[in-house]
């Protein structure tokens, strides 16, 4: 008993696909080439020279164009483009290869590691065997890559299949200030084979440019992925509260002029504090005139617009006066020094830097919301 096969599949099974060389190739048959110009008509003396439209007329052929890219050697498909995608991303295209340059997003990491990692994650992602690395000299190296495409379908028979292998080797090259750098492709290797042939290939410039943009494209797409997520994970870590104590100096003996200074202790490298500062303290109260992060400074004017003091001491006057002063931040260890300075410099009396302290306190803590 036969088995019964619908109408659409045995069409499916005896229509032949566009070959990859047909694509590039435009439709019906090329006898415009062998067109023959016509000579201008002759008028005789004596009669006018009738008006000819110039709208359609074909301008001549510069001295940069390619005369044999006519016919069927003309390759119609649309030229592909470079897509930046990732953050901090833009292009450089050279001759052969291509290259996109990457700028780093986070100081706290390596660009050229990070980079060399997307790379081979992305690799793997696509079950691409590397076949070589450098990291030194920053070099990946993949193994032959198989592309297979059913040109021919039959359903009694095998199928004419058109494979397609490629060998590429991508270089990652960070600049020695380690902010910006790289990644350009190339592609080394290059075979096609049709129904088991090996087919003669040349590839032409464009080709290669074709291939090394779809394959650098699609790398930069696994890399903005990646870069998002890493975006996201950093603010939601910036976004969580800080843990602020309040650490007790001693107050000025009538025989020693100098005291011990009384001061915020963040739970917190300086950085972290740092960014966090710049959103509390206008919460808090006081306006940022001017900043020096190099020095750990900044300088600052208190004044009661935020409205936070007056909820906070049940308006109550401010535990500080309205000024101009200097928050100093200073380093220890994993956590921050926060001292309160007057605007020359001078140390608070430590009895306003703690009452100032459960407000600060109570803003740094808080966890805020990642947009």
């Amino acid at each position: 008993m036969l088995k019964q096969v619908t109408p659409l599949v045995l069409i499916a099974a005896v229509t032949a696909c566009s070959s990859p060389v047909d694509r590039r190739q435009a439709n019906d048959g090329d006898e415009y080439i062998n067109a023959v110009v016509e000579p201008a008509l002759i008028i005789p003396d004596g009669l006018n020279t009738p008006v000819y439209s110039k709208e359609y007329e074909i301008p001549s052929i510069g001295n940069k164009s390619d005369v044999k890219l006519v016919g069927k050697m003309l390759d119609i498909r649309p030229p592909l483009q470079v897509l930046p995608m990732a953050e901090g991303t833009h292009v450089e295209e050279g001759s052969d290869n291509i290259k996109i340059v990457v700028e780093s997003i986070d100081n706290d990491i390596d660009l050229k590691k990070e980079l060399y990692d997307v790379l081979q994650s992305y690799l793997a992602s696509r079950s691409i065997a590397v076949l070589s690395e450098d990291y030194d000299n920053g070099l990946i190296e993949t193994d032959w890559l198989e592309s297979k495409e059913v040109i021919d379908s039959n359903l009694w028979g095998s199928d004419e299949v058109y494979l397609l292998r490629q060998r590429y080797q991508f270089h990652v090259d960070v600049r020695p200030h380690g902010r910006s750098g790289n990644i350009s492709i190339d592609l080394i290797d290059h075979e096609e084979s049709f129904d088991g042939e090996q087919q003669d290939i040349v590839l032409s410039g464009e080709d290669k440019r074709r291939y090394t943009i779809d394959m650098l494209n699609n790398a930069v797409a696994y890399m903005s992925v990646k870069r998002a997520q890493s975006i996201k994970a950093k603010r939601i870590k910036e976004s969580l509260g800080i843990d602020v104590a309040i650490v007790k100096g001693s107050e000025p003996d009538v025989e020693v002029e100098e005291f011990a200074q009384s001061y915020w202790l963040a739970d917190a490298p300086f950085k972290r504090t740092w960014e966090r500062l710049r959103i509390v303290l206008p919460e808090l109260g006081f306006e940022i005139i001017d900043m020096d992060r190099g020095k750990g400074l900044y300088y600052v004017n208190v004044n009661d617009d935020s409205g936070f003091w007056s909820s906070l001491w049940n308006e109550k006057e401010l535990p500080i006066d309205e000024g101009s002063y200097r928050l100093i931040l200073k380093e220890s260890g994993e956590n921050t020094e926060l001292y309160l300075h007057s605007a020359d410099d001078q140390p608070l009396d430590n009895a306003v830097v703690e009452a100032v302290y459960e407000g600060l306190a109570e803003l740094m803590k808080e966890d805020r919301k990642v947009r």
